[in-house]
This record gives C-alpha cells, structure tokens and sequence, in this order.
C-alpha cells in the first residue's frame, strides 16, 4: 500500500500514513484537529539499494579510466 504525507495547515505537523489508494484522504490534524493538507513529492515511491542498479555495475572493469 502507498504511504503518504500530510501537513497540518494550523499547527504545522507532519507526518506518513500508509492507505489504500481507494481510501479517501484524511482530513482532520491527529494533534491539534486542524485542516490537513496532501504534500506533494515527499517520498520517493521506490527505493533502490544493493549493487546492480547503476549503468557501470554490470561492466567488467568498472571505474577504470587509465589506458595502457
């Protein structure tokens, strides 16, 4: 399931909850009951870790610029 960032446009709080997609967006501040507001390109969807993510990782010799 997706996680999303809401910020309170009173008291300022932020914070991620992960919902469906189907699930409709929260509105109420769990702090101060203030008006919440979506915030856009928070999170990045996909995290890529470990090796084989880059052009030069499947590259025999990677990283080796001299020539002989």
């Amino acid at each position: 399931m997706p996680t999303y960032s809401y910020a309170c446009t009173v008291c300022g709080h932020r914070f991620d909850a992960v919902q469906s997609i189907h699930a409709a967006a929260l509105t109420e501040c769990p702090e101060c009951r203030g008006e919440l507001r979506k915030v856009i390109g928070g999170n990045v969807g996909i995290t890529f870790k470990g090796s084989g993510f880059y052009r030069t990782d499947s590259r025999a010799g990677a990283g080796s610029s001299t020539s002989e």
